[in-house]
């Protein structure tokens, strides 16, 4: 297995084509719902890019008034020409063509002041007739500027403006319903986004899930248990942000720039050159907040792992820790990494608390330009007040973007690199569980054949190990410490391939049967037992389809008589790893557990070490009717309960030295008897100790 696991501060490339086209393989089963999600993604920024020209129309078409004097040499062609005298003219500027429009704002013949003009024989003569002093008689009718009008009664200027009034009226409704599609857009695409995000990452989480449920226990000797929570937690959640947040937005944001781009080109193409040639600046800012950010994310993601590291050790050590009085050294220590945390984190808010205000600072400034230079434009009449209001919207619109994506630079280089972690936890090989041999009549008869194994390379736990477990034999290993006693239960179980030698079940060599039916035909207990979160009844079934009854008479079978006594009896909840139970209560449940799946091959790894006499006599009262009828392999320190055993193999270091029954072994007087004589010698020398486990 490769060391990837202890590098999961390190992070990736913030884009990996090829990781991104296997994350698609998440997100193929709901592309519809995706593609969905994007083009009402694109319908809001659409939506985003509107109203501000609903703005410039309402000023410039509605707000304004519609007319204006250009002085001219002759008469115009186009618009609304209407001689003043002395060459000026009155003409309608939203019927002048552009052209005509843009040469006489840089000639500076057309007027910034703004008028109406009531025909004669229109309904609004008589107002016109009325007010002889706000309107100036001109041919075919009255004319009067923006601030004469301010004079006038409200009735009668609402009267004079009622097409205008209209017209605002027209563009509010409009404005409301693009607001509520805006709303609608937004709520749907939230919650088909959240949806395909939670879909995508419950699909894989269940593929993780299944997947580390197949891989061979020699994976789990070397992979933290909490990186590989990590994996299918934050990780995955780390791909879901990327995936509801990072990669839709890409496309708002990217259809949103390119669209504010063309529409302040169309509203005044010098303003968007002034705009631009700043936007180098904005980039250049956004460039080194990346870099910074990248840094600070680093060094945070790196202090969270040694924290989390540093907890779960303590915590699990907590009894160590308080009973050699370690509490000050573990404070002391959990500080420096607490300190070293709240550092990261301050340098990573300050990295943001600059950005965030430059940023700030950087789109007021350009507002600040498109003021300037439009405003000097409107005063000359080249710019309408209308254009420039929309132009400041669209300006103020262009940083959100920009922010967007620097900020969710970390966001993609996250989710590249918890992809990249998934994906080396999926590329590790499975166990070949499927399509071997599945024998009709299991007669469990375990033959060795000079059997070589290491762990790593050539450093061999064992050496050339042979015997042979005829069926329904009580087999047992003894030796010292480190001599391969339980190495041989773990290749028994397939759980590590061996190098040489063979070991056969029936006749036939392990690596051929169907695994899962090999493991089927086999129950373990262990010294250290497992107790999973649930009741005693889960515990003992496993939450397989044994009946109850049948796990019930296989506690009492093995004297668990202690169930029928808690406040719920099988059905009382077993807390985190059983802590409410007894050492020797948990070994009973194994017990138990292990009848109740009647297995042809009973293995017991040292199962009766860590247990009291008490608990350990009603355990040896049942341990002849559970191995009877089944092969029986038992891994022993306490040389006294073997005594019984068809064959005892003395292990030491990694070779078969001795091997025959309890009387001739004795007679033998090798290590075996060394090692009996020496606890028999400290047996009777021993005081007395407590008779229960708690």
């Amino acid at each position: 297995m490769s060391d990837h696991f202890q590098g999961d501060e390190i992070l990736g490339k913030a884009f990996d084509a090829q990781l991104i086209r296997r994350l698609l393989r998440f997100l193929r089963p709901y592309r519809l719902l995706f593609g969905v999600c994007v083009l009402l993604t694109i319908g809001l920024a659409g939506i985003q890019l509107v109203i501000p020209y609903f703005t410039k129309t309402a000023i410039d078409s509605y707000m304004t008034l519609p007319y204006a004097i250009v002085q001219l040499p002759e008469t115009p062609e186009a618009g609304f020409p209407l001689d003043l005298g002395d060459g000026e003219y009155l003409v309608e500027t939203l019927n002048v063509p552009a052209e005509s429009h843009r040469e006489w704002e840089e000639a500076e013949l057309l007027s910034v002041e703004r008028y109406i003009f009531v025909p004669q024989g229109s309904e609004h003569a008589v107002i016109a007739n009325r007010f002889p002093d706000t309107f100036t008689q001109v041919r075919g009718g009255w004319m009067a500027s923006e601030r004469a009008l301010t004079q006038l009664p409200i009735a009668d200027l609402e009267t004079l403006r009622g097409t205008s009034i209209e017209g605002i009226i027209r563009l509010a409704m409009m404005f409301l319903i693009a607001l509520l599609a805006q709303f609608v857009f937004g709520v749907v695409q939230v919650y088909l986004l959240q949806y395909t995000g939670q879909r995508v990452m419950y699909d894989m989480r269940q593929e993780i899930f299944a997947h580390v449920l197949r891989l061979p226990l020699a994976f789990f000797d070397r992979a933290p248990v909490g990186r590989l929570v990590t994996r299918v937690t934050s990780d995955v959640q780390a791909i879901n942000e990327m995936f509801t947040s990072m990669l839709v937005n890409l496309f708002r944001d990217a259809f949103l720039i390119m669209g504010i781009m063309v529409v302040i080109f169309q509203l005044d193409w010098r303003l968007s050159l002034v705009i631009f040639a700043f936007f180098p600046v904005i980039v250049v800012a956004a460039w080194q907040f990346r870099n910074r950010v990248r840094t600070a994310y680093r060094e945070v993601r790196k202090q969270i792992a040694r924290l989390n590291a540093y907890l779960q050790e303590s915590i699990s050590g907590m009894r160590i820790i308080q009973v050699f009085v370690q509490e000050h050294k573990a404070n002391e220590r959990f500080d420096d990494i607490n300190q070293a945390k709240y550092g990261a984190d301050m340098r990573q808010l300050i990295t943001f608390a600059v950005f965030r205000p430059l940023m700030s600072f950087l789109s007021s400034f350009a507002i600040a330009l498109v003021i300037w230079y439009g405003g000097f434009n409107v005063l000359r009449g080249s710019l309408s007040l209308g254009a420039l209001t929309a132009f400041i919207q669209y300006v103020r619109m262009l940083f959100e973007p920009v922010l967007r994506l620097s900020e969710g630079y970390n966001v993609l280089q996250g989710a590249m690199a918890s992809s990249e972690r998934i994906f080396r936890l999926l590329d590790e090989p499975q166990e070949d569980s499927g399509g071997g041999v599945m024998v009709e009549s299991f007669q469990a008869r375990i033959e060795f054949k000079d059997v070589w194994f290491a762990y790593n390379d050539e450093e061999w736990i064992l050496k050339g190990v042979s015997f042979t477990a005829q069926p329904g034999q009580h087999v047992a290993i003894v030796g010292p410490t480190g001599s391969g006693k339980t190495t041989i239960i773990r290749i028994l179980l397939r759980m590590y391939p061996i190098q040489k030698g063979q070991i056969l079940l029936d006749g036939v060599p392990i690596e051929e049967f169907d695994l899962s039916y090999l493991r089927s035909q086999m129950a373990v207990v262990l010294q250290d037992v497992f107790m999973f979160s649930g009741d005693i009844m889960d515990n003992i079934k496993l939450r397989s389809d044994i009946p109850e009854e049948k796990a019930i008479e296989a506690a009492r079978f093995v004297n668990a008589d202690f169930v029928e006594g808690l406040p719920d009896g099988y059905h009382t909840e077993v807390k985190e790893r059983g802590v409410t139970l007894s050492v020797g209560e948990r070994q009973l449940l194994s017990f138990a557990r292990a009848v109740a799946f009647d297995p042809k091959i009973l293995v017991l790894d040292e199962a009766t070490a860590s247990i009291d006499s008490h608990t350990e006599s009603l355990i040896q009262l049942s341990l002849r009717k559970i191995m009877q009828g089944r092969t029986s392999i038992v891994i022993a320190h306490r040389l006294s309960t073997i005594r019984q055993a068809d064959n005892i193999l003395v292990l030491h270091h990694g070779k078969l030295l001795e091997q025959g029954t309890h009387e001739e072994l004795l007679a033998h007087d090798g290590l075996y008897a060394a090692l009996y004589n020496l606890q028999f010698a400290e047996t009777e020398t021993a005081e007395p100790g407590p008779t229960r486990d708690s």
